[in-house]
């Protein structure tokens, strides 16, 4: 029951929209190639000349396989700019240079550079999600209390020691929070490098689709795309509880 309450109202709001988007395209006058209907778009799942579970596979694969490639190279470059601060004061102004570069106009050149296929897209998914983690964890793994660091220091604690008991447990949050910006930003990554250049994907679907005006296959691969952001996100929200359960049970 406490879970039913909980998610009650965001379960609701979606029953809206959706009657929301039945009510305009029923009544609102809302023409048919312009938004087809919730059951007419459900009804594109059965086009034979789509694919739809390789597509889902192929966007789902780049997405997470470029996000989790942006969490393990953050995560590792934030504790090496913890612990040295000389690379720190190197790298990060690189970083963030590199990051003003706007990340759509990279894709054509990953396209030249790895050619077609998933690679290219899973590198364009991990250079978009990238950034977040690797300042939020970095800024996590900084915030600590010197006092407690000079503690510690004091009873000879290795530095392992206190990464693992001091520095990466108050970087939980932090590293969460970047992961979370990241898993929007990896989804929007894999669709545009589907866009750009690829032969399958529910991105590529959607510019295949284009030309014959087939809006239902169009808004049922966005829909397709949504859910493996959703599903991404709440892989992330289950890892940090998970993590933070641990963290409690150790302590």
């Amino acid at each position: 029951m406490a879970f039913m309450r909980r998610h009650a109202p965001a379960v609701l709001a979606h029953l809206a929209l959706l009657g929301l988007w039945a009510w305009a395209t029923t009544y609102g006058g809302v023409p048919r190639f312009i938004l087809p209907g919730p059951l007419e778009t459900l009804r594109a799942l059965a086009a034979p000349q789509i694919d739809w579970p390789r597509h889902l596979l192929v966007t789902a694969t780049q997405a997470f396989g470029g996000f989790a490639l942006a969490v393990v190279v953050g995560v590792a470059l934030a504790v090496v700019f913890t612990w040295s601060a000389a690379l720190r004061r190197a790298l990060m102004p690189l970083l963030v240079t590199l990051n003003l570069i706007p990340k759509v106009a990279l894709a054509p050149l990953f396209i030249v550079w790895l050619g077609y296929g998933i690679v290219p897209n899973i590198a364009i998914t991990f250079v978009i999600s990238f950034f977040p983690i690797v300042i939020t964890t970095a800024r996590g793994l900084a915030e600590v209390e010197p006092e407690l660091l000079d503690l510690v220091r004091v009873v000879r604690a290795t530095r392992w020691q206190v990464f693992r008991k001091i520095q990466l447990p108050s970087a939980l949050p932090y590293l969460f929070s970047g992961m979370r910006v990241a898993a929007v930003l990896a989804i929007a990554g894999t669709v545009v490098g589907e866009f750009v250049g690829s032969e399958a994907g529910l991105g590529f679907v959607m510019m295949a689709v284009q030309g014959t005006l087939d809006t239902p296959s169009m808004v049922m691969a966005l829909i397709l795309i949504t859910l493996v952001g959703v599903a991404m996100y709440l892989a992330v929200v289950a890892l940090e509880r998970a993590a933070v359960t641990e963290d409690a049970r150790l302590r």
